[in-house]
């Protein structure tokens, strides 16, 4: 293809193509392998393809988008328009042609394979202490004799009552007060938010007589990838409804430095990305609410946690100032305010709580995770690591709990990997290398079955193989090590040197085929040595931030390791280890804590006073800032090596046996005359 030709490129999957003017977004989409869906064959009856075009500057990308980027907006457009209505913005896929270099979103509602946002809800036991609490209360009637107000009169009841204090109330409790009373014959129902540091106690909601139903509150893990929403009763605790859609940012930047970027370069680019963020919230709360068959008006809490650049955006922050150095929050302190304050389309006076933030790029995620895992209570050295685009990493005991961050971009999500992808049905999860034949097999999500199994075809019909996931892709690098097909350097080996038809030349180094499924109709799936690069970047900066502080703390072991995070409960810590991700640990001392944030979100949802623990932890986490850490890039370069350059892992190799395989050959395709072809014959 013309280098001339227009660049499209297609969030959050990354994929990107050169293609001449005229040419249709679905056709485009097509041939690059995107999720766009269409039913009508692109005859602009359907809808399906609805995508999103983004414009301004994209340094991450380096292009500048124009708002002529795609043709103009036709006859059949509008003609959907005018009968369903398009979100703003949105463009049909099969009509909006490329004139020029263009960014392209496709949305959750428009991917065939819907993503599974892999932030699941925990088991966990809580002591019940909502904020907000629901109060039966007889009230005295008017008398001319003694006047009063009907509002005075109900706060002297719940006061009598229910020893509460005076009750503040908004306007929209005054104007349904009236009505409650007297359709409740002088009895009602009040939802009362029992107060914070921010605002004193008031009344939410009042409902006529005696109300059977239930309240609810929201934890909502506002990460840079996906957003996680837990609706729970506020009576029950129960999780009555959980859901996650993609973060609409992604098409900003998929790593938070691109967005904190994108604000800077481009004029009102952060209130954009607020914009899109509470739009996806909101888009998401009509989707627990549905799931859980209630009435929004019904969510009257919510709690948030997000780390510090998500944080900014959120609240309608300029991210700047987290983009250099010192990395300074505009605060750090919790927040309460009003769901309106924030466009959030929930009762009129629900309450929303941000946890505190840690430091500048250690967010309240961490002080979630910190809540859900509570390090400062362990007599054991925990380390907690949240596994994400950002990592959040805790080390610590009942002596003191250190923190830090690290950039680990979004690669462990599936991005920036060729044949990656983030988790849907389809997506390999599981692989496995036999290290004698080479040959491997895996597991997709939606399938129990192995790909050697019979019936594997026809189990994954509808599916097909698409692509690897995080878990995926961190199994199939430590499969392929412990298979001598890749050395510690990270280098693929070739046909000769691996003994294996699945390694084959791809341009200057090797790559592995996984599964050819062009006979499917499907892709091919690869794992190149770029791919292996990702990993071993994303990787390396994991394991130098837990190093970082196990420094900082004067040890060279931990007792624990708790992988958290969006993918942490789908890891597996064998691989994790050979991989080098996580310092070397028995085993049995690797468990997964899955959406700690989640968790802490929703302790911190359902129990006031771990509102106030939380604060007061978080002032007493020591915070490590890894950029201005001289060790951390030593401790990076080391942590490169597959598992490690220096770090022995002596209780990962009584556990597996590593190849000491070396296949840099200074060029040479062949692998040269001698080195593991020789050791091969011997054996």
């Amino acid at each position: 293809m013309n280098d001339a030709n227009p660049l499209v490129i297609f969030t959050p999957s990354g994929k990107r193509g050169r293609f001449p003017v005229g040419t249709p977004v679905l056709t485009a989409a097509r041939q690059l392998g995107v999720d766009l869906d269409s039913v009508c064959g692109g005859r602009g009856i359907c809808s399906k393809c609805q995508i999103t075009p983004s414009f301004g500057d994209f340094p991450k990308h380096g292009v500048h988008v124009e708002k002529t980027a795609l043709s103009d907006w036709n006859a059949v457009e509008q003609r959907y328009e005018d009968k369903r209505g398009l979100t703003p913005g949105r463009r049909l896929g099969c009509q909006a042609m490329v004139q020029s270099d263009v960014v392209i979103d496709v949305p959750a509602e428009s991917q065939m394979h819907r993503q599974v946002v892999r932030k699941r809800v925990e088991a966990r036991e809580i002591v019940m202490n909502p904020s907000t609490r629901l109060y039966y209360v007889e009230v005295e009637q008017p008398d001319m004799h003694e006047p009063s107000g009907d509002l005075e009169r109900l706060v002297k009841a719940l006061r009598s009552d229910w020893d509460l204090p005076d009750l503040e109330a908004d306007i929209g409790v005054l104007k349904m007060l009236q009505p409650a009373l007297r359709k409740g014959n002088w009895t009602v129902t009040c939802a009362v938010h029992l107060g914070d540091a921010t605002f004193s106690p008031r009344i939410m909601h009042v409902w006529p007589g005696f109300y059977d139903g239930s309240i609810y509150g929201l934890a909502v893990d506002l990460g840079s990838t996906t957003i996680a929403a837990h609706l729970c009763d506020l009576q029950s605790g129960e999780v009555v409804a959980s859901s996650g859609v993609m973060n609409p940012q992604i098409r900003f930047g998929e790593d938070l430095m691109s967005r904190v970027s994108y604000s800077m370069m481009n004029a009102g680019g952060a209130d954009e990305m607020t914009r899109a963020v509470r739009e996806g919230m909101n888009a998401l709360f009509v989707q627990v609410a549905t799931e859980a068959a209630i009435d929004r008006n019904l969510i009257l809490d919510a709690v948030f946690v997000c780390n510090p650049v998500m944080h900014h955006l959120f609240l309608g922050i300029d991210p700047f100032e987290l983009g250099q150095a010192p990395f300074a929050l505009a605060t750090s302190e919790a927040i309460s305010l009003r769901a309106m304050e924030l466009d959030l389309n929930l009762h009129p006076a629900a309450r929303v709580y941000l946890l505190p933030c840690i430091a500048g790029h250690v967010g309240a995620d961490a002080a979630a995770v910190a809540l859900s895992e509570a390090p400062e209570q362990s007599e054991e050295l925990l380390l907690v690591v949240d596994v994400g685009t950002n990592a959040e990493i805790l080390l610590g005991n009942t002596k003191k709990v250190l923190a830090c961050s690290s950039p680990t971009g979004p690669a462990f999500e599936g991005a920036q990997i060729s044949s990656g992808q983030r988790a849907a049905p389809g997506a390999i999860e599981r692989v496995q290398i036999d290290p004698a034949t080479k040959a491997p097999r895996f597991q997709v999500i939606g399938s129990e079955l192995w790909s050697d199994d019979p019936g594997f075809e026809a189990a994954v019909a509808n599916t097909g193989v698409t692509g690897i996931c995080g878990s995926g892709i961190i199994e199939m690098v430590a499969e392929m090590r412990l298979a001598g097909l890749l050395d510690g350097s990270g280098l693929i080996g070739s046909p000769e040197q691996t003994g294996s038809s699945h390694c084959f030349l791809d341009g200057r180094t090797h790559s592995y085929l996984l599964w050819d499924g062009t006979a499917l109709g499907g892709p091919k799936i690869t794992v190149t040595n770029r791919d292996i690069r990702e990993i071993q970047m994303a990787k390396a900066a994991l394991y130098s931030g837990a190093r970082l502080l196990m420094d900082k703390f004067g040890v060279d072991r931990v007792d624990r390791v708790v992988l958290a995070g969006a993918f942490g409960a789908h890891i597996s810590p064998k691989h994790a280890m050979v991989l080098g991700m996580i310092p070397d640990c028995p085993l049995d001392k690797v468990t997964s804590a899955g959406n700690a944030a989640g968790t802490g979100a929703r302790i911190a949802l359902l129990n006031t006073d771990a509102r106030r623990d939380i604060e007061t932890t978080v002032h007493n986490i020591h915070k490590i800032e890894t950029a201005i850490e001289p060790r951390f890039q030593e401790h990076f370069v080391n942590a490169s090596n597959i598992p490690n350059a220096v770090e022995p892992f002596r209780i990962l190799r009584t556990i597996v046996d590593l190849p000491e395989v070396n296949f840099n050959t200074g060029g040479r395709s062949d692998g040269g005359a001698d080195g593991p072809r020789r050791r091969r014959r011997r054996g």
